[in-house]
């Protein structure tokens, strides 16, 4: 159950072709930010939009094929926006125009810019984008206080850079599917950390995240790597700057240590392997392989011991 309130979802898919921007254009401009779109498609503008609240903030969910928005300077003095959006770019290709500039983004990227500066943002592709809207004041006291005079690209500076842009991904993935029950009020805390640790770097202020942010970071990348026999607290550690020792304070408010999430993160998804009936052509030894195990027989062990029953057992019954 998606526990993040749902503020909209729309679609141009049952708009006629010749109605699609205007009704593109007007939804935005009372759910996020005015605008003006085109698009050189064939098919017209077919795209989706679901806006969601966490907290403060304002956090979408955008796909769709190839087309271009502007932010003209005679749009945001008629319809004006005091926001700093931050667009990470999932799927597609972006280029964004600014008025000293452009950029490139590639999935994976994440674009930080002032919404009353113009701006032209074109996708050449289809594309999908999570876009969070941060007003101004919160920016301000909860990020960074200064001024967002350009675009700033973030996720590629460094490893450390790389690792907080995917748990940033992760959190708003997981916000818009309710994958695990995402509060929108903790939620907001982790984004609005993540961000400020993200742009501090650029724009000044302290980059020393919290310890909520980086029991995200650390989350994600054990997400990421929970297939590898070599992943390891101290590898975890490594990865995200930190030492063992500071590792160990981070995962203290889960009751558990990074070595044991590690292990019950693995036997969680090795348990909804073996349930799967599409499953069944896996040996329990391969799943065990599939999920960092070494050995079948551990496997079965740490395994019995977690959920009480052995594999074998978890497996359906198929007549």
């Amino acid at each position: 159950m998606n526990t993040t309130p749902i503020v909209s979802r729309v679609s141009t898919q049952s708009v006629d072709p010749a109605d699609r921007i205007d009704f593109w254009e007007e939804h935005n401009r009372q759910a996020l930010v005015g605008l003006t779109c085109s698009t050189y498609s064939r098919h017209g503008l077919v795209a989706t939009e679901t806006n969601l609240e966490l907290g403060d903030l304002r956090l979408a969910e955008i796909a769709g094929n190839e087309h271009v928005i502007e932010r003209s300077p005679r749009t945001c003095r008629a319809l004006p926006k005091d926001s700093i959006f931050v667009t990470l770019l999932t799927a597609g290709s972006g280029v964004f125009f600014h008025e000293d500039g452009c950029v490139s983004l590639q999935p994976g990227d994440l674009i930080l810019y002032d919404t009353r500066r113009p701006y032209l943002f074109g996708f050449p592709s289809p594309m999908r984008q999570l876009l969070v809207d941060i007003p101004r004041e919160v920016f301000a006291a909860q990020c960074v206080t200064e001024e967002v005079s350009a675009p700033i690209l973030l996720g590629r500076g460094s490893a450390a850079e790389g690792a907080q842009a995917s748990a940033l991904e992760a959190l708003l993935a997981e916000c818009v599917t309710g994958q695990r029950g995402a509060n929108p009020v903790s939620a907001q805390a982790t984004v609005l950390d993540l961000v400020r640790t993200l742009a501090a770097a650029q724009l000044g202020g302290s980059t020393s995240p919290a310890l909520v942010s980086q029991l995200a970071v650390a989350k994600d990348y054990m997400a990421r790597h929970l297939d590898d026999p070599g992943l390891s607290a101290g590898r975890v550690a490594e990865a995200i700057g930190v030492s063992a020792r500071h590792l160990s304070r981070i995962f203290q408010p889960t009751g558990v240590s990074p070595s044991r999430y590690i292990l019950e993160q693995r036997l969680d998804r090795a348990r909804q392997v073996l349930a799967d009936p599409s499953s069944r052509h896996l040996t329990i030894a391969e799943v065990a392989h599939r999920w960092g195990f070494a050995s079948q027989a551990h496997f079965t062990r740490v395994f019995r011991d977690r959920f009480g029953c052995t594999p074998g057992e978890t497996r359906p019954f198929v007549l």
